[in-house]
C-alpha cells in the first residue's frame, strides 16, 4: 500500500500512556466485543470505502465554512489536497476497524490530532492552507461520521442485532480516536 502520508507504524509516541488510553476506552464502554464488530464492519465497508468518502466529501464540499479547510491562498479548495487526504481517510476507516487498538494505534491517532492542529497542519502535503482546523469541528464531527455510516453497515444483509452492534462499536471508536485528536489542543495538564 502506497498512499502519501500515511506513516502508521513510524509515528512518533503518543504522550497518552497506554493506562490513560485504557482507562479512555473504558470511559466510552469501549470492549472487545466492539473489536469484533469492527472487525465485521470493516469486512462490511472493504468494498464500500469510495461511497462513503464520496458522501463524507460531499457533506464538507457542500459547507463553505467546513471545505474552507482545505483551500489554498486564493481561497479555493484545493483539489490536491483534497485528494491526498481522501486516500488517508479511506485508510482511516480501515484501519478504524481492522488495526488492533494498540501503542502503534494510538501513535497515530496523535499523529491525526497533530495534523489538525497548527502543529503539524499543511506539513504531511506540503500545502498553503488554512493553518489550523478549530477542535469545535473534530467534535462536531462525530455526528456525521457516525450517523452517515449506518446504512453502510446494512448493506451486507446482517440481522438489525448485528448492524446496531458494529454502529454502536464504529460510534464508541470515532468517540474515542476524537478524544485522542484532542491532546494537541489541550494546554499541559489539562487532558
Amino acid at each position: 500500500m502506497n498512499i502519501p502520508g500515511y506513516t502508521y507504524g513510524s509515528a512518533a509516541p503518543s504522550p497518552v500512556t497506554l493506562k490513560e488510553f485504557e482507562d479512555l476506552k473504558k470511559a466510552v464502554l469501549f470492549s472487545a466485543e466492539d473489536e469484533k464488530y469492527l472487525k465485521m464492519a470493516g469486512e462490511v465497508l472493504k468494498d464500500q470505502i469510495d461511497a462513503v468518502l464520496d458522501l463524507w466529501y460531499g457533506f464538507v464540499g457542500s459547507h463553505p465554512h467546513l471545505v474552507y479547510y482545505f483551500s489554498g491562498p486564493d481561497g479555493k479548495p484545493d483539489a490536491n489536497y483534497l485528494a491526498a487526504v481522501r486516500k488517508r481517510f479511506g485508510q482511516w476507516i480501515l484501519d478504524t476497524c481492522n488495526r488492533p487498538y494498540d501503542q502503534t494505534w494510538l501513535n497515530y491517532q496523535h499523529e491525526i490530532g497533530l495534523r489538525h492542529h497548527r502543529t503539524k497542519k499543511n506539513r504531511t502535503d506540503n500545502v498553503k492552507s488554512v493553518p489550523h482546523v478549530p477542535l469545535r469541528y473534530l467534535i462536531a464531527f462525530i455526528y456525521p461520521i457516525t450517523a452517515t455510516i449506518k446504512p453502510f453497515l446494512a448493506k451486507k444483509g446482517h440481522s438489525a442485532d448485528e448492524v446496531d452492534k458494529m454502529y454502536q462499536a464504529w460510534f464508541k471508536s470515532v468517540t474515542l480516536q476524537v478524544a485522542l485528536w484532542s491532546h494537541p489542543y489541550a494546554k499541559d495538564g489539562d487532558f
